[in-house]
């Protein structure tokens, strides 16, 4: 492809190098991003509040796409620019069929503050995150389901995320989106069509860039519908399989700097 209009990246396994940090490589290939023009988009499946933290490193302050295309955040100004939600009865409805089908599941959502710092992650007792997480640990089922949420997280550390998947996705057929971004036994649900593709769609509307310009990075399931949708789609060396059958290229592994290697071709 020619040089791209808007560079669009996931986090966790393909940006970073570790589970933390972004390398000085990686860095300066950002900067030239950037001082030529190009938005950087991350497109993540984080919750705004885990964003700024990385694009303080990444030295990016635009818009991120986070919950996996739910909400458009605006870093420089610490703002959910929109967000698409569930509506409790639904997610209420939805947790009484996975757990007819699938006994021992556990539930958390992660629902829309107004910045970075808000609490908007809560969970039922005993639900397992696969990532340390606040206090708000421990409510009912119907207080952790009472109100609007951009995901619904279903917990399940026995199993894997494809064995969830496989399980649960034709039984939510049309009613969600479902996707996951780690295999440690988690799966994520969100509105009906909602993915990272749909969130990259407006921004790349809101540049006037073209569909055929942007070029999208990933490694995880919740990367695919990007990756199909993007120009140039390129997963990591160490990604899921779903996300290698869904790229146009495969670069080397996030902590061999497999996203720099890509886009020193052009910056």
């Amino acid at each position: 492809m020619e040089q791209p209009r808007l560079v669009a990246s996931d986090v966790d396994g393909t940006l970073l190098a570790d589970h933390s940090s972004i390398s000085e490589r990686t860095r300066a290939v950002v900067r030239r991003v950037l001082a030529a023009g190009v938005p950087f988009i991350l497109a993540t499946g984080r919750p705004p509040r885990w964003v700024p933290g990385v694009a303080a490193q990444a030295g990016i302050d635009g818009l991120a796409v986070c919950a996996n295309g739910a909400a458009l955040y605006d870093i420089g100004r610490d703002e959910i620019v929109w967000a698409r939600t569930l509506d409790p009865v639904l997610m209420h409805d939805i947790a009484m069929e996975i757990d007819s089908a699938l006994p021992g599941c556990t539930y958390a959502v992660e629902r829309v503050g107004t910045g970075f710092d808000d609490t908007t992650f809560v969970a039922e007792q005993s639900y397992v995150h696969p990532w340390p997480e606040g206090p708000n640990v421990g409510l009912t089922r119907a207080e952790t389901l009472g109100k609007p949420a951009m995901k619904l997280l279903v917990g399940n550390p026995d199993m894997t995320g494809d064995a969830m998947a496989e399980a649960i996705g034709p039984l939510l057929e049309g009613q969600v989106d479902l996707t996951y971004s780690t295999n440690n036994g988690l799966i994520e649900l969100a509105v009906p069509g909602v993915t990272k593709a749909s969130g990259l769609a407006d921004v790349a509307e809101r540049f006037g860039v073209a569909q055929s310009e942007v070029i999208a990075f990933g490694d995880m399931h919740n990367d695919v519908e990007m990756l199909r949708w993007a120009g140039h789609g390129v997963a990591m060396a160490n990604a899921h399989q779903s996300a290698l059958d869904a790229a146009d290229e495969v670069t080397a592994p996030h902590h061999e700097d497999g996203v720099a290697l890509v886009l020193e071709r052009w910056f």
